[in-house]
């Protein structure tokens, strides 16, 4: 899961990072309006935490006012320390999933960020098929007809998301900065994805999965079920 987490107490922030980078997230940070636009206008994210009063003219509202305009389905928690009605229903209206009041514990926003990437990919549920697979959001566990599916960090984020897209074309740079986050800009090919896919392709048919992933040549891969 990718995350994007709009904060401008740096403690606040860093409690935050570190609670979302232990359950395996990847997470990009911003301080401000100006920082938090240029983001979104560039990565798509799983989830948004946002809070609403930043340190400048604009809040967390015109953030939400933005995706809305870019037509983004990125998820949003707010996360503020106001806790006015006017405020929640505002925020809502414009397309935020959620609302968490400062001060809250990490174990509750956990919570609400699954919750939220359930409803919004998953469609309710914590767990995932293609054919014979079936993968365990939750607890970050593949199963072939429920034989553990042995994987390291990244391999089991990308076969999420070829997972969440099967049979669907999946552009190299979209996997990319999905799995590996803006990190991805300063790489200078995308080898070290056909590296994950190999891999994750000796792993499945050593397991009788009944799955292909398919390479298409200068552009990306499709999951398919055979």
């Amino acid at each position: 899961m990718k995350i994007l987490v709009v904060e401008d107490e740096q403690d606040m922030m860093d409690n935050i990072v570190s609670c979302l980078e232990r359950e395996q997230y990847i997470v990009e940070t911003a301080k401000n309006y100006l920082s938090a636009i240029q983001k979104i206008n560039t990565y798509d994210y799983d989830c948004i935490l946002l809070d609403i009063t930043l340190q400048s003219k604009e809040s967390g509202l015109d953030i939400l006012k933005e995706l809305k305009t870019l037509n983004k389905t990125d998820g949003v928690i707010i996360i503020s320390a106001k806790n006015s009605l006017d405020d929640r229903i505002q925020g809502l209206n414009l397309g935020a999933d959620d609302y968490l009041s400062k001060p809250f514990h990490l174990s509750e926003l956990l919570a609400r960020v699954k919750s939220v990437y359930r409803r919004r990919k998953l469609v309710g549920s914590s767990n995932i098929n293609a054919g014979n697979l079936m993968i365990d959001i939750d607890q970050r566990m593949a199963y072939i007809d429920d034989n553990l599916l042995p994987t390291n960090r990244k391999e089991f984020d990308v076969l999420l998301y070829l997972v969440i897209n099967k049979n669907r074309l999946v552009n190299k740079s979209a996997l990319a900065e999905s799995v590996w986050g803006d990190q991805i800009d300063s790489a200078d090919n995308f080898d070290f994805i056909y590296s994950q896919i190999k891999n994750i392709r000796k792993k499945l048919k050593d397991a009788g999965a009944v799955l292909e992933i398919q390479a298409i040549y200068g552009v990306g891969y499709k999951l398919t079920t055979q």
